[in-house]
């Protein structure tokens, strides 16, 4: 007998007491934009995190409308990153420049929209350095020119017999990373090594296995003599008429560094009036330059700026930024900023960065010789707190101006390491006179010391000097400072007014300083504009004054 089917529970299509699931947001990734081609291991590098867009950076309309949504903008030379572009990005938090050069980048205006600039300042080393060698090849056996003689018919061997490198005298003007490498690689020529670095101590010269000379002694007595200095006013024109005049009319002369460390009207005059044999020349005051009067001497050898133009430096350049752009997006240290410090470092210590970076310049500015240990003190509040980003920032100061390469948190341990320098870090809660004072101490070769000392004030946070050397004063930090040492007096400060006025040079700030009454004085002035050597001579001279500097801090 059948009867009804019995009825089956009703299943529910969620536990009763589930409640709807809403779909999260997905989170964009950000975007970083290629402005020009880089290598594939670039983007490699960058991983899967990023969005990736490219364009054409030389297209200016075609950037500028690419920018308006990116976090991070990676360039190589083409790509102008200057204020305007720089404002057409309001979310953009890191240029990255795939190379060393940073002349495309507005660094200034980056840094005031806090935008980080990131470069990669060892990629082209080992390439510069092979470069600097095959142009002193070139020059002594006369490469590129018999090879363009045979190219155009002519067989003309003892037109271009040269010259060997064994036991001839190479002078390396900077004894940096790639001054190092270039050294490294012509002793085995057998050949002899003179070099002059006031920043390079002896024991760091006898470990690299070359002689340290005064600048007028390598001059002499090199063979060959290469560049490797960074541009700052005072090496622009570092090789010029006086020093052609110094050198054997049987010398060659060398630049893959800087364009403009040549003196280039003072190097065809030298050419034409045979002080001097020949020149091999990479760089440029004006790029590109296709035409320049010394390029019509048959004993010059000239390339377009190859210094890192191979694929092992380019490679390394996109790598080394990519590393950078990831650890500057998520927020941690980032060892190849330029202008400022990356990374999770405490609100209280990061105004102190560009502050510690400045007393670094002006401490080197006033050295005399070669440093051999540097402290590095943080006294006050911040003291208990992580302060390392100080001491490199205090480290990437001291070397700014006296080497070629473009100075990091990275590599700023390893140029003091590289040139027998011992640096510490010393924290103390104690400060008497301000919140936090920030200083740095050094001992240098001869046996003296110098110190100068900073802080921060006020609201604003004004960057101040107020110590230099044991004098204790407090003035404004600015981009024009003049430090005078002389025997304290009566009439000084009116002799300075005198020589400055007429030169046109104001007075913005000056704070005077003495040992004691009728001992050594120490004045400090903040001017507007910078003070021409002559300038200086004039001051010294008329005032008497052991030390008269100009420390300029203008990027």
């Amino acid at each position: 007998m059948s009867g009804p089917s019995p009825q089956r529970p009703a299943v529910p299509s969620q536990p009763p007491s589930a409640t709807p699931q809403k779909e999260l947001p997905v989170t964009p990734k950000p975007v970083v934009l290629i402005a020009e081609e880089l290598s594939p291991a670039t983007v490699e590098a960058l991983g899967p995190d990023f969005e990736i867009r490219s364009t054409d950076g030389a297209d200016r309309a075609q950037l500028l409308g690419a920018l308006a949504d990116v976090d991070a903008v990676l360039v190589r030379s083409a790509t102008r990153m200057d204020a305007e572009a720089i404002s057409a990005a309001p979310k953009l938090k890191v240029i990255a420049r795939a190379g060393v050069g940073l002349d495309n980048v507005d660094i200034k205006a980056a840094t005031q929209a806090g935008v980080m600039v990131v470069n990669a300042p060892t990629s082209n080393i080992i390439s510069a350095a092979e470069l600097t060698v095959g142009h002193i090849l070139s020059l002594a056996r006369n490469i590129p020119q018999a090879s363009a003689a045979l190219k155009a018919g002519e067989w003309k061997r003892s037109k271009y017999s040269g010259t060997e490198l064994y036991e001839k005298n190479i002078g390396i003007i900077g004894l940096g990373r790639i001054g190092a490498l270039v050294a490294a690689r012509l002793q085995g020529f057998g050949t002899q090594i003179l070099a002059y670095d006031p920043y390079v101590t002896s024991a760091r010269a006898a470990q690299l296995n070359v002689r340290l000379v005064t600048l007028d002694e390598l001059l002499r007595e090199s063979d060959f003599v290469t560049i490797h200095m960074p541009k700052t006013p005072e090496t622009v024109g570092m090789l010029g008429a006086d020093a052609f005049a110094l050198m054997k009319d049987t010398a060659y002369v060398v630049n893959v560094a800087r364009g403009g460390l040549v003196d280039e009207v003072a190097l065809h005059t030298a050419l034409e009036e045979g002080r001097i044999a020949g020149a091999g020349v990479d760089v440029f005051v004006q790029e590109p330059s296709t035409d320049l009067p010394f390029f019509a001497h048959d004993s010059v050898v000239v390339t377009p700026h190859l210094g890192a133009s191979t694929e092992e430096a380019q490679e390394k350049a996109g790598v080394s930024v990519a590393k950078s752009v990831r650890l500057a997006l998520a927020g941690e240290l980032v060892p190849d900023a330029v202008n400022v410090a990356g990374g999770v470092i405490d609100p209280a210590v990061r105004p102190g960065i560009p502050l510690m970076e400045k007393l670094g310049r002006i401490f080197t500015a006033l050295t005399h010789d070669s440093l051999t240990q540097i402290d590095i003190e943080v006294a006050g509040e911040i003291a208990s707190l992580d302060v390392k980003a100080l001491e490199l920032a205090a480290l990437k100061g001291v070397f700014t101006d006296v080497v070629s390469e473009q100075v990091s948190y990275v590599n700023a341990p390893i140029l003091a390491e590289q040139r027998g320098i011992t640096s510490r870090l010393i924290t103390t809660p104690e400060s008497e006179e301000y919140r936090n004072v920030l200083r740095l101490r050094g001992a240098l070769s001869d046996g003296s010391q110098i110190s100068v000392a900073g802080t921060l004030t006020g609201p604003k946070q004004v960057e101040k000097l107020v110590g230099v050397n044991g004098y204790e004063l407090e003035i404004p930090i600015s981009d024009h400072l003049l430090v005078l040492l002389y025997a304290d007096r009566p009439g000084v400060i009116g002799t300075l007014g005198r020589l400055l006025g007429e030169r046109g040079i104001n007075i913005a700030g000056m704070q005077v300083a003495r040992n004691k009454e009728g001992g050594q004085a120490l004045s400090l002035l903040t001017v507007d504009s910078s003070v021409p050597q002559e300038v200086l001579d004039a001051i010294r001279a008329e005032i008497g004054a052991s030390v008269a500097r100009e420390v300029d801090l203008q990027d």
